[in-house]
């Protein structure tokens, strides 16, 4: 009864959503447990500010799925997925190898939460940043913050096109692909990915489009009209506030 109750009040503060077809996602009992879950008390003060539960109904996860996580970093979103997909499901967290050279830390981090009996269900995949792959079919494949990386010289320039062809693959039928990212200038295209680390949302639309998949909605979860868009993310003005948009994309179920 407690989570059913919990669920309902996160649903009340859900933002709107735009969605292709149906209304906004209602928070479900395994979400509201997963967030809940006394094992990730340290993250939960960021919660409010990263709408972990918003997010997390956005992305469909159920029960029992599969899910594939791109660059995961201390793993916070990690932590939720294990918890709502549980011990029928599984979480592959996916640490390209340019990426590790520059985060020690964070690869470390990862790691070591897959090392958790409280996570037995993650595994950390490490592998070339252009050859993104997974053991087995995914029924989500997800990444925050980190879309625009794939293009930038240290991730070896990677054509995102390549990644979403991939993504795709890896996908079984009916699988969702969403995508979190910082907004850029509209018209930009990938101008800003190496120096303000951000996207043009307009682009990462066609091109995720252009590998087959079919867009299946936005939230507003995470904007902010007050960020410029023309400063760096990392800048203090605005570092964890940035205006970010969240896509989802479903591969055809034939």
């Amino acid at each position: 009864m407690r989570l059913t109750v919990l669920a309902a009040l996160l649903v009340l503060a859900l933002p709107s959503v735009t969605l292709a077809e149906t209304s906004a996602p209602t928070v479900s009992d395994a979400v509201a447990k997963a967030v809940a879950d006394p094992a990730r008390q340290a993250d939960q003060s960021d919660d409010a500010r990263r709408k972990v539960a918003q997010v997390m109904a956005f992305t469909e996860v159920k029960p029992g799925q599969n899910v594939l996580e791109l660059m995961p970093g201390s793993g916070y979103f990690t932590r939720v997925f294990s918890a709502v997909v549980g011990t029928q499901g599984h979480v592959y967290a996916v640490v390209p190898n340019e990426y590790a050279k520059v985060d020690d830390e964070g690869v470390a981090t990862i790691k070591a939460l897959a090392a958790n009996p409280h996570y037995a269900n993650v595994s950390v995949l490490t592998q070339p940043a252009a050859m993104l792959r997974a053991p087995e079919s995914v029924d989500l494949v997800f990444t925050s913050q980190n879309y625009h990386d794939y293009p930038d010289p240290f991730m070896g320039k990677v054509d995102p096109v390549t990644l979403d062809r991939q993504a795709f693959a890896a996908l079984k039928p009916g699988g969702v692909f969403v995508v979190i990212d910082h907004v850029a200038p509209a018209g930009s295209g990938m101008r800003d990915t190496n120096t303000l680390h951000r996207i043009d949302p307009a682009i990462v639309k066609t091109q995720v489009e252009s590998a087959g998949f079919v867009f299946d909605g936005e939230s507003d979860a995470l904007r902010n009209p007050a960020d410029p868009h023309d400063i760096k993310v990392f800048d203090k003005s605005i570092r964890g506030h940035t205006d970010q948009f969240m896509y989802r994309f479903r591969k055809p179920a034939k």
